[in-house]
């Protein structure tokens, strides 16, 4: 298996687990990922998804080969094949879990677009980054709307052309990483985000999220304040955040615990 998933008290554990070809993905290897991603995101036991890899590295990327094989489809066979990373992209972003990437090692080319579209990312002190698109004589199409969300556009034109190697210090000051740590210490800078994940509201959290990508553009004028008094209002009157107040004020632990 080149894609395995755990389920542990709470957590699952989706891994790219192919070291022996650095987990660099293809076409069999989308399809689990997205089939994993859709299992964990509707299964009621699970509070939290962690995207892992086996071996030494995160991933290089796509296959080469398969992308070899690619270049001689037809452009709509190529479309039809981007599209379906494109929405394996789309349902890391969009999981119903907070999703967090653990990355030691190489990470190249899609590989970002895997970190990215996680709701956050712990790296090793080991970690490389590298959009290498450019050196193959193609661009990074269907991961930019997550690396450009991460790095700024001003970033992306830096790292999208010159392709050059990202360490991993320099990853977490562009915002690719939120945590740098050495590589014994990865797995318990996971834990402990895992753990502030289980503290907070199922339903809150992911409603956190859809209130950032409302309130990141757009003027801040009626509309907005209406919405965002909607959004609070909302989850005050319900279930889990009545839930929520009365566990404080009652020094108890909330039911979600």
């Amino acid at each position: 298996m080149s894609v395995t998933t755990t389920i542990d008290a709470k957590v699952a554990r989706i891994t790219l687990d192919n070291p022996d070809k650095r987990n660099a993905f293809d076409d069999r290897i989308i399809a689990s990922l997205t089939e994993a991603f859709e299992t964990v995101g509707s299964d009621d036991s699970v509070r939290v998804v962690v995207l892992q890899a086996a071996g030494k590295h995160f991933s290089a990327g796509a296959d080469l080969n398969w992308m070899r094989a690619m270049g001689k489809l037809d452009a709509r066979q190529n479309q039809d094949d981007a599209l379906r990373l494109a929405r394996l992209m789309q349902g890391i972003d969009q999981c119903p879990k907070p999703v967090i990437a653990r990355v030691q090692g190489a990470a190249f080319g899609g590989a970002l677009g895997l970190i990215c579209a996680a709701d956050m990312a712990v790296a090793a002190d080991n970690a490389r980054f590298c959009l290498s698109e450019v050196k193959l004589g193609i661009i990074p199409a269907v991961i930019s709307p997550y690396v450009v969300r991460a790095l700024g556009p001003r970033q992306a034109n830096r790292y999208f052309m010159t392709a050059e190697v990202i360490p991993a210090q320099r990853a977490m000051q562009l915002g690719i990483a939120h945590e740098v740590v050495p590589e014994a210490q990865l797995d318990e800078s996971v834990d402990q985000l895992v753990s502030a994940l289980l503290s907070g509201g199922p339903q809150a959290q992911i409603e956190a999220r859809n209130l950032i990508e409302r309130v990141k553009t757009g003027a801040i004028d009626q509309a907005m304040l209406n919405d965002t008094a909607e959004r609070i209002a909302r989850l005050r009157t319900g279930s889990e955040g009545q839930e929520g107040l009365s566990a404080f004020l009652e020094k108890r632990t909330p039911n979600w615990r």
